[in-house]
């Protein structure tokens, strides 16, 4: 098991680095954190292979980026993609 910091930019809606806890932001390259913008601490969780994460595609990719690279970057939807999940979350208003 790992403890991850959750960071998200204060430049990009829906964009968060998840670094190593005792590690932090020490292995993220500088140019990232340049176009990433002062990174927000968000929150810290335990992470366990099994655990699922909403927008996380894999969490294998995520610890494997986390050991190899020492950060797993999570970038914004789509805006389609973010468009048709307004559309699903929209309450029926009897309205066709």
């Amino acid at each position: 098991m790992i403890i991850l910091s959750i960071f998200k930019s204060p430049r990009k809606d829906e964009m968060y680095l998840y670094v190593d806890k005792r590690e932090q932001l020490e292995r993220v390259p500088e140019a990232l954190l340049e176009m990433f913008g002062q990174p927000v601490h968000v929150m810290d969780m335990p992470m366990t292979p099994n655990r699922k994460l909403a927008r996380v595609e894999s969490t294998a990719k995520l610890l494997d980026d986390l050991d190899s690279r020492g950060y797993y970057l999570q970038m914004p939807p789509q805006k389609e993609e973010y468009m048709l999940d307004l559309f699903k979350n929209r309450p029926e208003t009897g309205v066709r």
